[in-house]
């Protein structure tokens, strides 16, 4: 989503650090292009000029155009304001539920991502040991409560639903004694939702939350609705009250303006941010993290939390051992890949790697992996473990076989024969070696 506004920052910031000494209108200039960029990528124009405003007093003072690197210093001055811009600091990371019952209510319009993003709320609490329990209280969308019970059933957790004609508040109430008595917690609560707001929802959420008094309320948004979504969330919050923010669709080709928005406008923090369409794409939002991706300077914290979630570290020792003793085969190698994909989608991971948003031509596509992953599957067990056995006729049987041509499968037994004497080198402590992380996509 950020690919455009980060690529249009980073040739505003080349510029700044290739001028060594800033003059003031210099610095007017830069703000100048940022202002115009952060317009482009649909920030409300108030929270530009605020923001611009914010940037211009710290930027030209003396300190800062008589440093030695004045265009490092303003590049951090823009770091910092995006992230207050996101949250001041007064609320961030996951949610932690207290004592019994922690009730959190999913509240947005439809095709905002709202029961979806229960799902994926309930299972990041599994993931941390927790019992959720999801209760549907949409009685008038088509399918909504079934919607619900079969992603309960996905993701291993339990779901409640009406029994009779019960309203949402009765619902609510005969799922908090079912929760009590299976120890379930938390209890995450879909809510109705409708197509725009109107008086009818509003009347049914705001007497869900005095009858229930909820521990949270969060707003479910369509990030790749734009200012709309900023729109949509104040109304929320003036007439309903919220405590936060998820922001769905932060893998969209919208332009991020929502994101940057959010917090300005409505006052209530962004507390999670879906990334994907899978039910663990989602991710406690941490401003200085998404800033840090937006400016092209990594996320590497994130990706380290990736990495654990989808590699033990008995995994990880095993992995390391077989490198040493060149016992590493194909057949790892496809586990390898498999885990890492795992992980989310490849872009996302190159982009959490500082400085690799600067690299021209590194392009690593989800096709490629998907297209190694079919020739290392029409290699049989002992091709596998036996590389260097695959002759010409094993290669045409390989490529016939996975839909691919003789020069791909040639291409990956090299590769893979390279990436095995590299990955050999980079495990040996204190020993140099000339490759470097690139190769490995190499």
């Amino acid at each position: 989503m950020f690919e455009n506004l980060a690529n249009k920052l980073e040739g505003i910031f080349k510029k700044l650090r290739s001028r060594g000494r800033l003059s003031e209108s210099d610095v007017n200039e830069a703000l100048r292009e940022i202002r115009v960029t952060l317009l482009e990528a649909d920030v409300n124009f108030k929270v530009v000029k605020r923001f611009i405003e914010q940037v211009r007093v710290k930027a030209i003072g003396q300190d800062v155009l008589k440093s030695l690197t004045p265009g490092q210093q303003i590049i951090k001055i823009v770091r910092d304001e995006l992230t207050m811009l996101m949250d001041p600091g007064s609320l961030k990371g996951p949610i932690k539920p207290a004592a019994f019952p922690y009730i959190i209510f999913l509240v947005g319009i439809q095709g905002s991502g709202k029961t979806t993003t229960v799902a994926k709320l309930a299972l990041n609490f599994k993931k941390e040991g927790f019992n959720p329990l999801l209760v549907a209280t949409d009685v008038k969308r088509p399918a909504a409560e079934e919607q619900l019970e079969i992603l309960a059933r996905q993701i291993g957790v339990g779901a409640f639903r009406r029994q009779g004609n019960e309203g949402p508040v009765a619902i609510c109430q005969n799922a908090l004694q079912r929760a009590q008595l299976n120890k379930n917690n938390p209890i995450i609560v879909d809510t109705a939702g409708r197509f725009h707001i109107d008086e009818e929802l509003m009347a049914e959420l705001i007497g869900l939350k005095n009858n229930i008094n909820p521990q949270e309320v969060l707003l479910v948004a369509d990030a790749t609705t734009g200012q709309e979504a900023v729109n949509i969330a104040s109304t929320f919050n003036d007439r309903l009250g919220i405590d936060g923010i998820i922001l769905t669709k932060l893998d969209g080709d919208a332009r991020g303006g929502a994101a940057l928005s959010m917090k300005e406008v409505t006052g209530k923090p962004i507390r999670y941010i879906g990334i994907g369409e899978k039910l663990d794409a989602i991710e406690p939002f941490y401003p200085d993290r998404l800033t840090s991706r937006i400016l092209g300077m990594g996320d590497i914290l994130t990706l380290i939390e990736k990495t654990e979630a989808a590699i033990s570290q008995e995994q990880a020792r095993e992995v390391e051992k077989k490198i040493r003793e060149q016992s590493f085969t194909l057949q790892d190698f496809r586990e390898q890949l498999r885990q890492i994909k795992n992980m989310g989608p490849i872009d996302q991971l190159i982009g959490m790697i500082p400085g690799m948003s600067r690299m021209k031509g590194l392009q690593v596509e989800e096709k490629e992996l998907v297209k190694i992953e079919a020739i290392i599957n029409s290699m049989t067990p002992h091709e596998r473990r036996n590389y260097a056995i695959i002759d010409g006729s094993r290669r045409r049987r390989i490529a016939t076989g996975s839909g691919t041509s003789i020069q791909d499968v040639n291409r990956l037994l090299k590769q893979f024969a390279q990436t095995r004497k590299l990955m050999k080198k980079l495990v040996q402590p204190g020993k140099k070696t000339k490759g470097n992380f690139l190769d490995l996509f190499r």
